[in-house]
């Protein structure tokens, strides 16, 4: 049964996270259907060895950042995360109630685990924050998205679906919600007492290097990169004394070799 909440929380979102975590269901069933149907969705059920040990590295990964004791929904949401076999996509998105996808294009992109834990740790402060259901509510309604939560509307669970991959024209979060990431992303990563806090300033150094010599990856319609978010990663790193030096490489290189990136 749907919670709905008959006022708006703490959060500005008139869903209860209940509605969240359905409404996340059901887009991660889409997500995974469309993906599954392409041959792309890497099966956590999958016997095959070196997808066995790419999943064991990478829930090490976010489990760090899960258990660094910041993260507000660590218990009621149903976090997890899957891989997307696309070398081509460099994106990483999250859906509503903490179901969280990697494409394997960015994992190939990145040489740093301190980097590749920001965007991870940026992903869950979305869904943390509940940020996706605050777009969705203005850019849906309500009532819409009940419906879809509820399994009702197929059309457009798919365009929700779309959207939060990328594949669509893509969620776009306001300048305020990003920002809100990207500071929750150095509080995650200082508690872990293992990354750089500061490890997504990293990551948008290289995006933006990289996006300067191409056409700007996926990850940057949905997560637009203003001038001078970088200095503000960095700066608040600075304010909050967090650890900032890169971590040893526990995980991240035995991530890529097992997916022979």
């Amino acid at each position: 049964m749907l919670l709905l909440s008959s006022c708006e929380d703490n959060d500005g979102v008139l869903f209860s996270t209940q509605d969240d975590i359905n409404l996340g269901q059901q887009v991660a069933h889409e997500v995974d259907s469309t993906y599954k149907a392409k041959g792309q969705l890497l099966d956590r059920s999958n016997s095959n060895a070196n997808v066995q040990k790419a999943y064991q590295n990478l829930d090490r990964i976010v489990n760090r950042i899960l258990n660094s004791g910041e993260v507000k929904y660590k218990q009621e949401f149903n976090w997890t995360v899957k891989i997307i076999k696309d070398d081509e996509t460099l994106n990483a998105f999250a859906t509503p109630g903490g179901n969280i996808y990697v494409f394997t294009g960015l994992i190939k992109f990145l040489e740093d685990e301190d980097h590749f834990a920001g965007v991870l740790a940026h992903e869950i402060a979305h869904a943390d924050k509940r940020h996706s259901i605050k777009q969705l509510q203005r850019d849906y309604g309500i009532a819409l998205l009940l419906s879809v939560a509820l399994g009702n509307d197929p059309g457009t669970l798919k365009q929700i679906a779309a959207q939060l991959s990328g594949s669509l024209a893509g969620l776009k979060f306001s300048r305020d919600a990003e920002t809100e990431a990207d500071e929750t992303s150095v509080r995650y990563l200082g508690a872990t007492n293992h990354y750089a806090c500061d490890g997504a300033a990293g990551f948008f150094v290289k995006l933006e290097q990289d996006s300067q010599q191409g056409a700007p990856p996926e990850f940057l319609s949905t997560h637009p990169s203003p001038d001078n978010r970088i200095a503000h990663i960095q700066q608040l790193a600075k304010d909050r004394n967090c650890r900032t030096a890169s971590a040893a490489d526990t995980d991240f290189q035995q991530l890529k070799s097992a997916l022979g990136l």
